[in-house]
């Protein structure tokens, strides 16, 4: 018997292979190419990125860091090179350098792939603000989901609201008759609106393929990107604690190519405001009995933790729940936790401390020394 035909709905999990997207994946090596090109152009050209992190450097140089656990992007040494540059993980509190590269799945119309037009500038456009983010996550960043639009600045607006009203009230649980009503009433505005406009790809596609990579694939982040020169592309987050400090990134480059620019254009709407500016769609994921059945739909919980900074150890000396509420319901995070605890081994102590930079923590001395040939880029004495 042919397996049944599943059908669009904005109130229903759809699925990957329901859309009509094109998907592009681009490997680590097409990632590595990126960079290298990245770096040469920064050393042939004006760069505000570099500028940034050299002022972060200074900044850092003036003001200890005082919390384990905070965010900090760490240039001690060397010259400007992603090996050489470190940022603090969310997830478990190491300092890792920004050189892990990533695969790319970039959605877009089927129309740019008969024009037989290439991926790798969308990724370039915003490659420093994917090393950043992927650089804040020790787990679940292998993989960056990028979808290509040609939403004006406008419409981009309209769409984000959209899918903070979808994940507020209708993500994985029943949305109460009149919110329903909204939802498919703005759904309908939007649908309209881009198809008068001929936008490509159409709304449908972009709601299917958006919620279609939340249900299945949980990302950290996600982009929906927009080639349209007056227009901006939005960075989507799940939780709240994978947004950027704002005491770091406060004046962080708004991705404007133009370095005489005194308008503040956000070619890339990165949160350089925190929780303020960022869209954040948090996932509510079944909570299941012990016999299987579900009981309820609650936001997905995130816990925090401090772990050996040596890459390889599951030692963990501390983890604890992550509280931050959903701030339109009041909801408190509840369900499945993310990553797998059955492996990690929890110590509670304090772990040994580098005595020289006090930023990183090891559980045993050997630890350290397996450790000295990556941390010696970044240690030096506070």
């Amino acid at each position: 018997m042919p397996k049944r035909q599943r059908h669009y709905s904005i109130f229903h999990p759809p699925s990957l292979e329901m859309s009509e997207l094109v998907k592009t994946t681009l490997d680590h090596d097409s990632t590595d190419m990126l960079i290298e090109k990245w770096l040469d152009h920064r050393s042939s050209a004006h760069d505000a990125y570099h500028e940034w992190f050299r002022d972060v450097r200074e900044r850092r140089r003036h003001h200890r860091i005082s919390a384990q656990l905070k965010q900090i992007i760490a240039w001690n040494k060397g010259e400007f090179l992603p090996e050489n540059v470190f940022c603090r993980t969310v997830d478990t509190g190491r300092l890792i350098p920004l050189d892990r590269t990533w695969t790319t799945h970039v959605y877009h119309h089927h129309s740019m792939s008969e024009r037989k037009l290439s991926m790798l500038p969308v990724v370039f456009t915003m490659l420093p603000e994917l090393m950043l983010l992927r650089g804040m996550h020790d787990t679940g960043c292998d993989e960056i989901f990028i979808i290509v639009t040609d939403l004006k600045r406008q419409e981009m607006d309209d769409v984000t609201e959209y899918f903070k009203m979808v994940c507020r009230h209708s993500f994985g649980t029943p949305c109460k008759p009149s919110v329903e009503q909204r939802i498919q009433a703005e759904h309908h505005r939007l649908c309209h609106k881009l198809l008068a406009q001929r936008r490509t790809p159409c709304f449908p596609q972009i709601d299917l393929t958006v919620r279609a990579i939340l249900y299945e694939k949980r990302p950290r982040f996600f982009v929906l990107f927009s080639h349209q020169n007056t227009s901006y592309s939005q960075i989507f987050f799940t939780h709240p604690s994978y947004i950027p400090d704002e005491d770091i990134f406060y004046d962080y480059p708004t991705g404007c190519p133009n370095p005489c620019c005194t308008d503040d254009c956000e070619m890339i709407r990165f949160p350089r405001r925190g929780l303020e500016t960022a869209p954040v769609l948090q996932i509510r994921v079944p909570k299941r009995k012990k016999d299987g059945s579900k009981v309820s739909k609650k936001l997905e919980r995130v816990r925090q933790r401090e772990m050996c900074n040596w890459i390889d150890c599951d030692v963990c000396f501390w983890q604890g729940m992550n509280h931050d509420r959903d701030h339109s319901s009041g909801e408190s995070s509840s369900g499945s936790s993310e990553g797998s605890e059955d492996s990690m081994e929890v110590k509670v102590n304090h772990g040994q401390l580098c005595s020289r930079c006090k930023l990183v923590k090891y559980c045993s001395s050997e630890h350290q020394r397996m450790d000295w040939e990556e941390h010696k880029r970044v240690c030096v004495k506070m």
